[in-house]
């Protein structure tokens, strides 16, 4: 069936279905490229609505982990150094230790946060970027691009401010015990750095994110909910569960 959008949409019979099949076509991408290049280069969200998929991931058959180079997509600042919050701890936990990569590059503010970015921003900018795992705020934003998000940002990595709903989310997701707790500054991969990647997988589950789904899918394609920007995408594909679609209308996209 024709779309009026180049979103396409998989609903999942259950969160754990969900991240099998993001998974399993996340796999399929990196076995088809490794068959007509030699490497991968993928970027990677970090937070516990992205947990199946990657343990998913990791139980993936016949892929050659030493050939991809792995990036994630945003990271606290101010943590100490270890702090289970961390993106790149977290990461580390769920995905980076448990796989062989030819290379992970963790996104570390430091003492210079903008020297960090400035850093990052030039390993990413090195080749271009093959694969994008991802999700979804509940205000919805993609890495920590809060909205209103600049989907013309010239920049590829940036220190940012996150608003107060994204803070909220760290608690409610239970990686914080309070609000005083989140750090008010990040570094984040910005809303074009993540949509130059050549493929884009998105997993969303959960009926917290279920508002921003909704937003996402049904209303203009604008700053205001940077996920927006992800119906633009010729090759992404969204995975929702049971919950994070109820009574969504999917009407105009195209259901795989």
């Amino acid at each position: 069936m024709q779309s009026a959008e180049s979103l396409a949409i998989h609903v999942a019979s259950s969160r754990t279905a969900m991240g099998e099949r993001a998974a399993a076509d996340v796999a399929a991408e990196i076995r088809g490229r490794l068959g007509e290049q030699r490497g991968v280069r993928m970027i990677f969200a970090a937070a516990p609505s992205q947990t199946e998929i990657l343990d998913a991931i990791c139980r993936q058959q016949d892929i050659d982990w030493r050939r991809v180079t792995a990036f994630h997509m945003d990271e606290y600042i101010g943590l100490s150094p270890g702090a289970p919050q961390s993106f790149a701890v977290w990461l580390r936990r769920y995905l980076f230790d448990r796989l062989p990569f030819g290379a992970v590059h963790l996104l570390d503010p430091g003492d210079d946060p903008a020297q960090a970015a400035a850093e990052y921003q030039t390993r990413l900018d090195a080749a271009p970027i093959d694969i994008v795992c991802c999700g979804v705020g509940v205000n919805g934003h993609i890495a920590f691009n809060d909205p209103p998000a600049d989907f013309d940002d010239p920049l590829t990595v940036k220190l940012i401010e996150l608003d107060a709903l994204c803070r909220r989310q760290q608690v409610d997701d239970g990686c914080f015990a309070s609000l005083d707790e989140v750090p008010t500054r990040a570094l984040t991969l910005t809303v074009p750095a993540l949509v130059a990647a050549n493929r884009i997988f998105c997993a969303v589950p959960g009926a917290m994110k279920r508002d921003a789904v909704e937003r996402m899918l049904t209303g203009p394609i604008a700053p205001q909910c940077p996920a927006t920007a992800l119906r633009r995408h010729p090759r992404c594909t969204l995975y929702l569960d049971p919950d994070s679609s109820r009574d969504i209308h999917l009407a105009n996209y195209r259901l795989v």
